[in-house]
């Protein structure tokens, strides 16, 4: 059965000013009447995942009237982790998810739209839009903004870690090469050509079931993304008419799918912030531990950057998310429902049948790759899973590493603590070479209560560029990581320091360990001697009673509002 008729009928009759105004901007009489479809995307200026999107809004827009319904843009731009490295812009991006959200639920209840289709790119507007579809639910498309093109020699962008700790160490780089990185490192629009957070989390959207198949990474530069877009448009609509929303889609079963693909590919470790905040928007629980729980049982197929050596386009090419899907279907949940208004296992049966499968590969072919370069056979799986849930003294509610990023000799580590209040006088410490090899760095008050939780990236990419360190030194943080992060750093520690976490009782010359097939991380000593369990107890507990907690300064805004509230990392870190 489908229904034709708006949701906007009623309200209408109520005040004749809604007509005029809407009749204002260029609707026809007739459009009044049709569903009516709202295309929210986060176009902007603000760098090269964003900038391209109000083309594909148009061509949205072009597949909503061709299905007969009215589409009207909204847009609310987002933020980029790149701009803000290294200064206080860093402290607003985790707050921008949810300032994103309430904009786009503001424009979703202002009218009674009929459906909803969100365009976004990247780290914090896709689970924003994501967030938001959960909220508003209506009949919702999400349209992924794609991948960025390579640089030279199959690079990423992240080569920016190379060469601005190189910047900074004297005469240890030319003008030349920071020019040649400047005006090739993003040679296109797109989301970075790693699997960092943005393309993690376009990944996601794909595997809850809320694009097209295949729409995930796209090559932003080439025709199918529009192609894909102006489907959606098509797709919103065919889900207005039969009723079916976001919360049709994005069940228990939906994120149980996510955190597998999540695992096989190799994600960022944001998405244990992220898929956890969109599930409590729905009233779902998704506890931290079902990410280690999954993780010991998904085998990890995808060779990535940076967990493993390829860009996202080549990825896109060896069939992307449904590709992942497919050789994972004996352990995904297959009858969920997508926006396809088919089942998982009906959109697989169909893409397999019409040669989607092998669509793409002669242009991973004019790379000299073969699928198996990038998504290896299940038969010749090394590695199981990609993420991992850390316990112990240091971190009772939790922690997060991607052991996928971290040398094997690196997984069991223990070492001496280096302790600072905040990331900048850790990455000067570690400029300046005033870190030593194998010790464990520890930055704390840098959680979502402490300063808003800024990933790490410059202190993490400064610590594998240096040969000296690199392999060698371990990070812990209350603070997140960029989906680009690789070494052995742990994250998400929580309860944080801001909050009276162990990790804020921490000091130098302590004795840390990790074991991650154990799952452990803990406090085992002091001075660099081994104590037992009971006394390490006892000197939490004296350090507990005679630490002074770090008081933030002088907040306000934004800023404040959400330092003030946010909720633990192994929650989601939402408001």
């Amino acid at each position: 059965m489908t229904n034709d008729v708006s949701h906007s009928a009623k309200e209408r009759l109520l005040w004749a000013q809604f007509d005029a105004l809407q009749l204002g901007t260029g609707w026809t009489y007739s459009d009044l009447t049709k569903l009516q479809i709202l295309v929210e995307d986060v176009y902007g200026d603000s760098h090269p995942g964003s900038i391209h999107l109000n083309q594909l809004s148009e061509q949205v827009k072009i597949g909503v009237y061709e299905s007969g319904g009215k589409p009207a843009g909204f847009h609310a731009t987002d933020i980029c982790d790149g701009c803000a490295q290294g200064h206080n812009g860093m402290n607003y991006i985790l707050a921008s998810r949810e300032v994103l959200t309430d904009m786009v639920e503001l424009h979703g209840r202002v009218n009674p739209w009929d459906g909803l289709v969100l365009l976004s790119s990247c780290d914090k507007s896709v689970p924003a839009h994501l967030k938001a579809a959960a909220r508003l639910d209506l009949p919702t498309v999400i349209v992924p903004g794609g991948s960025m093109r390579p640089g030279p020699d199959m690079s990423t962008s992240i080569k920016a870690g190379d060469i601005s700790l190189r910047q900074k160490q004297k005469d240890n780089i030319t003008q030349r090469e920071i020019a040649d990185y400047k005006l090739t490192g993003c040679p296109s629009a797109g989301a970075c050509q790693f699997l960092g957070t943005a393309s993690t989390m376009q990944c996601m959207a794909e595997a809850l079931g809320l694009t097209l198949p295949g729409a995930a990474l796209i090559p932003a530069t080439m025709r199918d993304i529009g192609q894909w877009a102006r489907n959606a448009g098509i797709a919103v609509m065919e889900l207005a008419r039969k009723g079916i929303t976001a919360s049709d889609i994005m069940t228990m079963e939906a994120f149980e799918n996510a955190v597998m693909v999540h695992s096989a590919i190799g994600g960022s470790t944001n998405a244990t912030l992220h898929l956890p905040s969109i599930a409590a928007e729905l009233g779902l629980s998704l506890p931290i531990e079902l990410f280690d729980e999954i993780n010991h049982k998904i085998p990890h197929i995808a060779n990535i950057y940076p967990s493993g050596t390829q860009v996202t386009e080549a990825f896109w090419f060896a069939g992307g998310i449904p590709m992942v899907q497919w050789m994972l279907r004996d352990f995904l949940h297959l009858d969920v429902l997508t926006i396809t208004g088919k089942t998982l296992r009906e959109n697989l049966d169909e893409l397999e049948q019409n040669g989607y499968f092998e669509r793409y590969l002669g242009y991973l072919h004019n790379y000299g790759l073969a699928r198996k370069d990038l998504l290896t056979p299940l038969d010749e799986i090394q590695e199981t899973g990609s993420i991992a849930i850390l316990k112990g003294n240091i971190a009772p509610d939790g922690s997060v590493i991607k052991y996928s990023a971290v040398k094997p000799e690196m997984r069991r580590h223990k070492g001496l603590a280096r302790v600072f209040d905040c990331e900048e006088d850790c990455y000067s410490a570690v400029v300046n070479g005033n870190i030593h090899p194998d010790e464990i760095l520890v930055i704390r008050y840098e959680g979502p209560r402490g300063s808003g939780m800024p990933e790490m990236l410059m202190t993490t990419e400064a610590i594998v560029c240096d040969p000296r360190l690199n392999g060698t030194v371990s990070l812990l943080t209350d603070g997140r990581f960029s989906g680009a992060t690789r070494g052995a750093c742990i994250g998400h520690i929580s309860p944080e320091a801001a909050r009276g976490g162990p990790i804020a009782y921490l000091q130098d010359r302590d004795l840390i360990e990790y074991d991650i097939p154990n799952r452990t991380l803990s406090l085992v000593g002091t001075d660099g001697t081994e104590k037992t369990k009971e006394e390490i107890d006892t000197i939490l507990r004296q350090r507990k009673q005679t630490v002074v907690l770090k008081r933030p300064e002088l907040r306000k805004g934004i800023f404040k509002r959400y330092t003030d509230s946010a909720e633990s990392a192994m929650k989601g870190a939402g408001i």
